[in-house]
């Protein structure tokens, strides 16, 4: 009866509800749908299912986007995520156990937590469907495969690292990383196969493309150990490749049903050591079949017609199968009861025929003829199981009288024979890779005792072993779990396995490779100790100095000059024999040597060990007798050395035959010795009293820590009764201070309700105070609004003088702009005549400069013309007077004229090269010193423009004083006279006049607050006798006849003020004066030389 899950909504629970038996002939453990929650015949369609690297989990998404986990080992499954959108590929083999990719319909590639249920990156770049995700062995990087693309990715960063890039016409079919190798394997649409390299994505090799009609590859599979391919597509023929030989190895033609093959899967096996010989192939049909590739033998199927199989997976270690069905669920499939009949072990290897001729088995192996095979049905042919058409074969073999008792001797379980092994491990050197576990545990006669051992490992890890990780940082957590519960066995098993402190290193190698199956593992590793391993622990905790005795005794024996050598520098046995046998060669052998090695270490007697070690010594002669430093001799034993391990064992047959009895280990070493059934041996051959004593001292280590750890939990005890008694009385005393607090409070309440009477008495009296102020603020108040109302008036009567000022006041301004118009046009005028003069000195300067340059013509009047436009507006703007700067130029002209000499030809070479930089300097400074000539200026007349405010104010202030002004004005007057020349003194008398006489129809009124400051200050500095008629005196001002002006009392220090500032334009005046003679001069020498 099939057993059936639905999942519904539920988020988790239990896969089957009864744990079904192995023996069920179909091999269905259960059925997994996910129905619809009230539409049973409504199903959400699984897509794909990935298995993890243990093989006990595996993920499976449908296409909505559930992603569920499913726990065999725990009977349990959860939903770890929804995506919302169909999934497309999966892989659950991961560096972190936890974590998964997903490839969806939006061609993104997520990586999720089980765990967490959280995005852990998003990877983006595909523009097309991702088929298939292929991740590395060390879960570190991944492959993801689209039709036109092949990304690879860094799992740690996230990153993509490299992008392959094909042709649509092409097309990839799947890329995907090589097991245990750094290969990627890339297959395309045309056949064609590649290899590269992943580190360099160098192409490695290519496999040939078949000279037959193209089947176009769809589907591949690899096995474990990476050396077989097979491939199918449109046809009933599978490929099985050779990667190592890189050449099509066999064709396989699956019935005549089969025309497609559509997914191929590799059944891993428990003893084939990675290469696996049975491959599952869907076909068209929806029909999963299982095939051996050496005998090509349908050994079952899975899957029927009605409801077929659109894909499936396989478990890792070969147990499960999970198969997607075409109605959307799946199927979970108990592969060892599929294939129960793949694990009995094989029979005898060596058959003897009736005429006692002895043959080899692997002569008798019948090799199929030609390349291609057909599959027939029926179960598995094995040469080494001696069937043949589903039917044992029976042989008769005949035994001479004399070998009775040998051959019972070498009789092993499951039918081998020792002796043939041996035979046969001396034309191989090695058993084969599939059976080698099985020969191993037919020669250590394993009793495989659960119970007992259940009854070690029941006892929990042992405490000797509880820091194993922190010495022996293993990477792989289960591998260390499995070596952690091996060695407390053995500590339970016998207390001497808690103080040897290099079991760990000898029992690894043997663990590691019964890892899968704990009680072999242990089982293997006790034989080894009891037998191989004989006398060692007699010296213990030293090393078997008997042991190592002998394996000098050896050396000596054959190759005394190899031990004289390791004697001279100072290495004993302890340094050259010791390393190699406590870690049983696991230290400087590969793996496929260390398995060589201990087959035939297994297949013989126990000293045989001890002559490896022997032979190991002696054919490294070589590289130690030319080895002259200690440290380098002793670091030979901890590596790998370039060594043929051929030549090892050869050399230790060698020793075994040749080494003389009184020499040889074999006289004090037992024979093999098996395990005990039922129970295991009492192991006691080791210094008891040794082991013991350390069994009391670490006892009474632990006994004096736990003693401590009492006495320090009892002082924890005290110290937190200290601090809880501590807490009661600051308690109680914290609840005595509340209470006087709460009395405290009382008495202040009570005082403040007092305090609140006489408060509200007090207000009651301010109240009434406050009644009667009142009344006198209105009181007050009405009056102050009287005083206000008054204030307003007044404040109104000057506002309305203060208008009729700022009317008078408008009109003086306006009267002031109409003379100030006036001077402008005066200033129009002088400038007029200042142009006519420069042209005239222009001529002169002409005149002179041809008598000194001669035939320099149109180009010296150029340069003359500009620089005279420049001086013309420099000179517009700083000399407003025409008669001053008529005198200064004529004084100029005539320093020009005496100046110009002889030296100016000589100096004239010289300034040619200077001159066209220092013309703009030149230029750039009189600028400047004009500008400040403004400058200072325009500060003189506001100067006057306020003292001119200033009289006025004060003339409007005070009645006038004609007697006072007239008093004043002839002090002026007679002031003047004394700095002026004579001449001078009679224009200012007329100009006094002039003013005196504002109603003299001949005389035109000015005003004095804009020339007459300036003309009379710079009349009074040049001391020129040629005044302007028309000027005015600073205090002559023509008033209507109602105004009267008085002066002021500071008068004359302004004036004073005044004749400074004069004297300081006139400075300024003298300077630029002299810069533009320098330039005439300059000009004249340079046009000269021109």
């Amino acid at each position: 009866m099939q057993r059936a899950t639905e999942l519904g909504q539920k988020e988790r629970g239990k896969i089957w509800h009864r744990k079904p038996g192995s023996s069920a002939g179909d091999g269905i453990i259960v059925n997994v749908v996910h129905n619809v929650v009230g539409y049973p015949t409504k199903i959400i369609r699984f897509l794909h299912v990935a298995f993890d690297t243990a093989g006990e989990a595996f993920i499976a998404g449908d296409h909505q986007g559930n992603i569920y986990v499913f726990d065999l080992s725990r009977n349990s499954f959860k939903l770890v995520q929804r995506t919302g959108q169909a999934c497309t590929a999966l892989a659950f083999n991961l560096r972190r156990k936890t974590e998964y990719l997903v490839a969806l319909a939006d061609y993104s590639v997520k990586c999720f937590d089980t765990e967490t249920k959280e995005l852990v990156s998003w990877m983006k770049g595909h523009e097309s469907t991702v088929s298939s995700i292929s991740v590395d062995v060390s879960g570190r990087h991944a492959i993801t495969t689209s039709v036109d693309t092949a990304q690879l990715w860094d799992l740690d960063t996230f990153q993509r690292k490299r992008k392959l890039n094909v042709n649509l016409s092409v097309g990839i079919q799947r890329v995907y990383f090589l097991p245990l190798s750094n290969i990627i394997l890339s297959c395309f649409k045309d056949d064609s196969i590649f290899a590269w390299e992943s580190d360099t994505l160098h192409c490695k090799y290519q496999l040939p493309v078949p000279d037959e009609s193209p089947i176009h590859y769809k589907s591949f599979a690899v096995t474990r150990d990476g050396r077989a391919l097979i491939a199918g597509g449109k046809s009933n023929f599978l490929h099985l490749w050779c990667l190592n030989a890189r050449q099509l190895q066999r064709i396989i033609q699956m019935p005549p049903k089969v025309r497609t093959i559509r997914h191929l899967e590799f059944l891993p096996d428990s003893f084939d050591g990675g290469s696996s010989q049975v491959v599952g192939a869907l076909s068209q049909d929806g029909i999963m079949r299982f095939i051996n590739i050496q005998t090509c033998k349908l050994l079952f199927d899975i899957g029927s017609l009605d409801n077929g199989i659109s894909t499936a997976a396989v478990s890792p270690n070969g147990h499960y199968i999970a198969a997607i069905l075409e109605d959307g669920s799946f199927t979970i499939y108990n592969a060892r009861a599929l294939s129960r009949e793949l694990n009995k072990p094989p029979p005898p290897l060596v058959k003897i025929v009736a005429d006692r001729e002895k043959t080899e088995d692997f002569k008798n192996v019948s090799v199929p003829s030609g390349l291609k095979m057909r599959v027939t049905s029926g179960k598995v042919e094995r040469s080494w199981r001696g069937k043949t058409a589903g039917k044992e074969t029976k042989a008769r073999i005949l035994k001479p009288p004399g070998t009775v008792l040998e051959d019972k001797e070498n009789e092993l379980p499951a039918g081998l024979n020792k002796k043939r092994l041996r035979a046969q491990l001396k034309v191989f050197g090695e058993y084969p890779e599939k059976y080698r576990m099985f020969i191993w545990r037919s020669l250590l006669q394993l009793p495989e005792n659960h119970a007992s051992f259940s009854s070690l490992t029941d006892k929990g890890t042992h405490p000797a072993y509880l820091g194993i990780h922190e010495k022996y940082p293993i990477k792989s957590r289960k591998l260390l779990r499995i070596l952690q519960r091996v060695l407390s066995a053995m500590a339970h098993w016998s207390t001497i396995f808690s103080e040897v402190s290099y079991l760990p290193l000898l029992a690894f190698p043997f663990v590691k490779l019964f890892q899968n199956n704990q009680l072999i593992g242990f089982e293997v590793v006790a034989t080894v100790i009891i037998n191989w391993c004989q006398h060692w622990f007699e010296y213990f905790p030293n090393p078997p100095i008997n042991l190592l005795g002998m394996i000098e005794n050896i050396l000596a024996h054959h190759d005394k000059e190899l031990l004289q050598h390791l004697v001279n520098y100072n290495i004993t046995s302890q340094s050259y024999a010791w390393p190699l046998l406590e870690t049983l060669f696991s230290e400087v052998l590969t793996r496929s040597e260390w398995l060589m090695l201990f087959d035939n270490i297994f297949s013989n007697h126990p000293s045989f060990l001890l002559m490896a070690v022997a032979a190991y010594l002696i054919c490294s002669r070589s590289p130690l007798l030319h080895c002259n430093i200690k440290e380098d001799l002793e670091n030979f034993f901890h590596h790998r050395n370039n060594l043929d391990l051929e030549a090892v064992i050869k050399e230790a047959y060698h020793l075994m035959d040749s080494t003389p009895e009184d020499a040889h280990p074999k006289r004090m070493l037992d024979d093999f010795l098996p395990l005990t059934k039922g129970q295991y041996p009492i192991f006691n051959k080791y210094p008891t009293f040794i082991v013991n004593y350390q069994t009391q001292e670490r006892e009474r280590i632990w006994q004096e820590e736990l003693n401590y750890l009492k006495e320090r939990q009892l002082a924890h005890e005290l110290e937190a009764q200290s601090v809880r008694r501590q807490a009661e009385n600051a308690a109680w005393y914290r609840q005595q201070e509340l209470l006087q607090e709460a009395e405290e409070q009382r008495r202040k309440i009570l005082l403040e309700e007092e305090q609140k009477l006489v408060d509200q008495r007090m207000r009651l009296a301010a109240v009434n105070r406050e009644m009667k102020i009142k009344e006198l603020q209105v009181l007050d108040t009405a009056q102050k609004r009287f005083l206000k109302y008054q204030q307003e008036q007044q404040k109104t009567e000057l506002r309305r003088l203060d208008d009729e000022i700022d009317r008078k006041i408008s009109l003086r301004d306006k009267e002031t702009a109409a003379l100030i118009q006036d001077i402008k046009v005066r200033n129009m005028e002088l400038e007029m005549k200042k142009r006519i003069f420069e042209q005239q000195l222009a001529k002169k300067q002409e005149a002179v400069t041809q008598k000194v340059k001669g035939q320099l013509g149109i180009n010296w009047i150029k340069a003359d013309i500009e620089d005279q436009e420049f001086k013309n507006q420099l000179e517009l703007d700083q000399c407003p007077d025409v008669e001053e700067y008529k005198n200064i130029v004529e004084e100029l002209a005539g320093t020009d004229q005496l100046s110009n000499n002889k030296d100016w030809q000589a100096q004239m070479l010289s300034k040619q090269r200077d001159f066209s930089l220092k013309q703009q300097k030149s230029q750039a400074e009189l600028e400047c010193l004009a500008r400040k000539n403004k400058e200072k200026e325009a500060m003189l007349f506001d100067m006057m423009k306020g003292f001119e405010d200033q009289q006025w104010t004060k003339v409007a202030a005070k009645p006038a004083e004609p007697e006072a002004w007239q008093q004043g004005e002839g002090d002026a007057a007679s002031w003047r006279r004394q700095l002026l020349p004579d001449g001078a003194n009679e224009d200012t008398e007329s100009d006094d006049h002039a003013c005196r006489n504002p109603h003299d129809p001949s005389v035109r009124p000015y005003d004095s607050r804009t020339i007459c400051p300036m003309k009379q200050g710079r009349d009074l500095l040049l001391g020129s006798g040629d005044q302007n008629p028309t000027s005015l005196c600073l205090n002559d001002m023509t008033f209507d006849s109602s105004v009267q002006l008085s002066l002021d009392r500071g008068r004359m220090d302004r004036e004073r003020k005044e004749r400074e500032l004069m004297t300081g334009v006139r400075e300024l005046r003298q300077k630029l004066a002299t810069r533009a003679r320098l330039r005439y001069s300059t000009n004249s020498l340079t046009d000269s030389a021109t």
